[in-house]
């Protein structure tokens, strides 16, 4: 059976002169923990809902779902009104933090969440703070305003969107999709395919197995793009006011097409030319040919390296 709890924090209130939470300031705060704990099997999905504050997800051998976190406000009834709503079951949990209604003023939640290892990171979002995940499952939907995303080790899919503040992925098995304004996005160790776009910051990404396709866009911000050895998969690499680096190891079987404006164009790699040539355009056959690489910029330089 389907249970809903909204069930009081466990902790008692302490008054907080001077602390440092996130998006409240240096302000005084009442504050107030909780802690919950629920079964959860093996590959299990995981919902957080929560606002101005971080979300962390780890993971466990342990077939339970550990809900730790700290509420806080600015008074201690505004605290202890902050709702904690969670609907459990052994195959989902879901927990929402519900702010009193018809209320103004500044609230938070974070959180601090355990699951098994095999647990499916469906749905993570909040406002105004971090979302940090290592190990976990996908498909996985993160979503936060005004804070960072950092993902380490998740196995299968995984989309992250983020707002004036960056995204960083290590070591993920499965295809990527991140959407970041005015911060950078890092990609390291992934294998799998990979959408990335951003403003006014850089996208760095370093691909370690064959993928289906590369798209990223940035504008005023440089893109570093690594391949993996032997890759055949297009590229789309677009960015403006910066430079454009492409690196692909091994051997190379593609089209290539190159265009800027002010700025030049190298290539490590023999072409066989086709249409005009210049300083600011570039086409040709790499190889035996194969996937198109479209690769455009203004006012920066492209670099096609080996």
């Amino acid at each position: 059976m389907r249970a809903k709890l909204m069930l009081p924090a466990l902790a008692g209130l302490l008054v907080l002169a001077g602390c440092d939470f996130e998006d409240l300031g240096g302000l005084e705060r009442y504050h107030e923990d909780f802690h919950y704990a629920y079964p959860l099997k093996t590959g299990g999905r995981l919902t957080v809902e929560g606002f101005n504050g971080s979300v962390e997800v780890s993971t466990w051998d342990q077939e339970t779902v550990d809900i730790s976190g700290t509420k806080y406000a600015r008074s201690q009834a505004d605290a202890g009104d902050l709702r904690i709503d969670i609907d459990h079951t052994p195959d989902a949990v879901s927990v929402r933090a519900v702010c009193p209604s018809m209320r103004h003023g500044n609230y938070g939640v974070r959180f601090a969440i355990k699951v098994p290892r095999t647990a499916v990171l469906d749905h993570l979002t909040t406002s105004n703070g971090a979302i940090r995940t290592s190990d976990g499952s996908g498909p996985a939907r993160l979503k936060t305003s005004n804070g960072h995303i950092e993902v380490q080790h998740l196995k299968g899919g995984l989309y992250a969107e983020s707002s004036n503040a960056p995204i960083e992925i290590t070591d993920n098995d499965g295809s990527v999709e991140a959407h970041s304004s005015n911060g950078h996005i890092r990609i390291e160790g992934l294998r799998g395919s990979l959408e990335a776009t951003t403003s006014n910051s850089s996208i760095h990404a370093i691909l370690v197995k064959a993928v289906d396709s590369v798209r990223v866009q940035s504008s005023n911000g440089n893109i570093d793009l690594t391949l993996p050895p032997g890759a055949q998969c297009a590229v789309r690499a677009h960015t403006s006011n910066s430079g454009i680096t492409l690196h692909m190891p091994g051997e190379v079987n593609a089209r290539l097409t190159a265009s800027t404006s002010n700025g030049s164009i190298s290539s490590d790699f023999e072409m066989r030319m086709r249409g005009e040539f210049s300083k600011h355009y570039l086409e040709g056959t790499l190889g035996n040919g194969g996937p198109a690489i479209d690769l455009s910029t203004s006012n920066g330089s492209i670099r096609v390296l080996r």
